[in-house]
């Protein structure tokens, strides 16, 4: 007999860490996914753009109207070059691709373009416009997940944990492959929107998943930080993993290796994970309507921070530093490494030292990091800063996800999916409005007074971390006994 439990517990816990273990994948492939095209598709949109830029001017010199003895261009596909020609078809000389206006006969105008050198696109008003393109793709992931979230949590109390999980591993799939194939914008943010529905499903469903299985709270805190590693470790991997594959591979490939990796997901799934029935239980909505402002906002307005720099520091790097392609996605691995720094050692310090006051920290050094970024001038200037947004926004994150937890268990309420709903919810509208509003301020006013109003924003806000002192609800318990 005793033998026989023995073997009941054994297989229990290597159950549990196989669903550990998909959750894991499912969080790391859906936020490589949500972070491999930050450096992919500023460059990408802007090549688009000035291709056909270029082919409408080359279209209009060579109408036949065009008088002789003027400059002519002809595009180069070979060495991305644009020959400028005055007469017969041997007068010609090369220059750099987005340096055509204002030629002149001059020497200084005619200079050859060397292929070793990475193209510096002109900050001129096709640029800037890519700030509002690029603000408004990446935001329309973070706003349909937004959307859906509320739908998520509820029907995981129905249906389980099981299918929501692989619908989002089925949505996700489709949505990469659309990523590898799409060469315009409305496909790009087709693709992107759908991540948004993937991304709901899995990361609701995998939490709600995790605390379900592990019950003991010690237990399920490792749980959940482990699977948040699988979320820091996307958001390491994607950017340089984009980046470098984009210069030297092209768009497709990162995407397609990213399919691959997501089939071998679903397919643990199909062979560990089992359909199972959950009944209705009371909705956490109710329990949790005196939360106050700081707990969903501070994870919102912390995680703003790093949303709006997504689109805007690579045009702004494009503007001003002349970078190469895998440039644009190295800047942001300081950012990824501190958060995974952050949230290993937050996890267990911001117990001992006060979850409220870890918090407060982390807005106020979210703050200062991020207005910091503006003074960089190469790639390595932005170092620090980086480092800075990335390991703050670890502390934030870390002390914020087991308040969310213990605020369920508080009020006796065990229904996980819908309270990391909730959590996910204030993730995204940082990630819904910070894109989409930092694209249109970057165009108008320019991007240090976009750092400068988000960074001035998470120091203004940190002081309301001190109200998480006393999380809502103990007061009632108390009164209760």
């Amino acid at each position: 007999m005793t033998i026989y439990l023995f073997d009941i517990l054994t297989e229990e816990r290597q159950s549990r860490k196989l669903i550990l273990v998909i959750v894991f994948i499912a969080l790391l492939l859906d936020n490589m996914l949500l972070t491999v095209v930050v450096p992919i598709i500023p460059s990408y949109l802007y090549t688009i753009d000035d291709a056909a830029a270029n082919m409408a001017k080359n279209h209009t010199t060579a109408s036949p109207h065009t008088p002789s003895g003027t400059f002519q261009t002809i595009v180069s596909l070979y060495d991305n070059s644009v020959r400028v020609t005055s007469g017969g078809p041997m007068d010609s000389t090369p220059i750099p691709l987005g340096q055509t206006q204002g030629v002149s006969s001059s020497t200084s105008a005619l200079t050859p373009h060397n292929s070793t050198q990475p193209d510096c696109p002109k900050a001129d008003d096709q640029l800037l416009n890519e700030n509002v393109k690029v603000g408004l793709l990446f935001a329309s992931k973070a706003t349909v997940q937004l959307i859906t979230n509320p739908f998520i949590g509820p029907l995981t109390n129905r249906i389980g944990y099981q299918i929501p999980m692989f619908a989002g591993f089925c949505i996700m799939f489709l949505s990469t492959i659309m990523f590898a194939f799409s060469s315009s914008y409305t496909l790009l943010f087709l693709a992107r929107s759908l991540q948004g529905v993937g991304s709901s499903c899995s990361s609701v469903a995998g939490m709600g998943m995790l605390a379900s299985v592990y019950t003991d709270d010690e237990e399920r805190g490792n749980a959940i930080g482990i699977a948040l590693g699988g979320l820091a470790m996307g958001v390491l991997v994607g950017p340089p993993f984009g980046s470098v594959m984009y210069e030297f591979v092209g768009k497709t490939a990162p995407f397609l290796i990213l399919a691959v990796l997501a089939v071998l997901d679903g397919a643990l799934q199909l062979f560990i994970l089992q359909p199972s029935k959950v009944e209705p239980e009371v909705s956490v909505w109710v329990h949790l309507s005196s939360i106050t402002f700081s707990f969903p906002g501070s994870i919102c307005f912390a995680n703003m921070a790093i949303a709006m720099l997504e689109p805007a520091l690579p045009i702004w790097m494009m503007e001003t530093m002349c970078p190469r392609k895998w440039q644009l996605g190295i800047a942001f691995v300081p950012a990824s490494i501190s958060y995974l720094i952050g949230t290993n050692i937050f996890g267990v310090l911001a117990h001992k030292m006060g979850r409220w006051l870890c918090s407060l920290i982390g807005m106020v050094l979210v703050g200062v990091s991020i207005l910091c970024v503006p003074f960089a001038k190469d790639i390595y200037g932005l170092i620090l800063p980086n480092f800075g947004v990335g390991f703050a926004i670890g502390m934030v994150d870390s002390s914020m996800m087991p308040i969310m937890g213990y605020l369920v268990d508080l009020r006796h309420v065990s229904v996980y999916g819908t309270v990391y709903a909730i959590a996910d919810v204030a993730f995204c509208m940082g990630f819904a409005l910070g894109p989409s509003a930092g694209g249109a301020i970057a165009k108008s006013i320019g991007f240090s007074w976009l750092m400068t109003i988000i960074g001035v924003v998470d120091i203004l806000f940190a002081p309301l971390c001190y109200f998480l002192r006393s999380p809502p609800g103990r007061e009632e318990k108390m009164v209760r006994h």
